[in-house]
C-alpha cells in the first residue's frame, strides 16, 4: 500500500473528519518526504510515518478552536458482562437482503468506532486493522505497551457494549 493511501486512512482515523484528514495527510507526507532520508532500516518506515501524521492530527486539532471538546467518562469504557457476548455478522454474499443486513452493520460499526476517544480509536486502528503489534503501536502512540493493551482492552469492551444488539 502506498504511503498515501496509508496516511490517509490513519488521517481519518484519527481526526475523525475528512477535510480535516486530507490536511493532516498533506503536512504528514510533506514532513515525510523531507526527512525520509533519515530512516536507515527500512521496515522502520511505516511506523515512523503512522507517527508522523498522529503528530500532525495533533497539531491541527490544538490548532482549531472552533471545535468543541466532548468528554467521556473511563466508565463508559469499563468492561461489563452483558457486553462479553460474540457478534454473529451474516456472510457476505449477492442476497440483497444480505447486502443490506451487512450494509447496516458496517454502518454501526463506523458509528461506533467514531464514537470513541481518537486515543481509543488510533489504537484500534493500528493493532486491529493495520496489523501493528502492540511495540510498534506503543512506539507509534509515544506510550507504554502495557498502556496500549489497557487502551485496547477498553476500547474493545466499548465497542462490544455499543455493539451488543447485534
Amino acid at each position: 500500500m502506498r504511503a498515501q493511501e496509508v496516511a490517509y486512512r490513519f488521517s481519518t482515523t484519527v481526526c475523525g473528519h475528512a477535510d480535516d484528514a486530507e490536511d493532516v495527510m498533506q503536512e504528514a507526507l510533506i514532513k515525510t518526504y523531507r526527512y525520509a532520508g533519515r530512516i536507515r532500516e527500512p521496515e522502520a518506515f511505516r511506523p515512523w510515518l503512522y507517527r508522523t501524521v498522529r503528530n500532525a492530527c495533533l497539531m491541527h486539532r490544538r490548532l482549531r478552536v472552533d471545535e468543541p471538546r466532548t468528554l467521556l467518562s473511563l466508565d463508559d469504557l469499563v468492561p461489563t458482562r452483558e457486553g462479553a457476548r460474540p457478534i454473529d455478522a451474516p456472510a457476505s454474499g449477492k442476497d440483497p437482503e444480505a447486502l443490506v443486513v451487512n450494509a447496516r452493520l458496517r454502518r454501526k460499526l463506523r458509528d461506533a468506532l467514531s464514537a470513541l476517544p481518537p486515543a481509543y480509536r488510533a489504537v484500534v486502528f493500528l493493532r486491529e486493522m493495520e496489523g501493528l503489534s502492540t511495540r510498534e503501536v506503543a512506539e507509534v502512540m509515544g506510550m507504554s505497551e502495557a498502556n496500549v493493551k489497557t487502551r485496547l482492552h477498553r476500547a474493545r469492551m466499548f465497542l462490544q457494549q455499543r455493539l451488543g444488539d447485534l
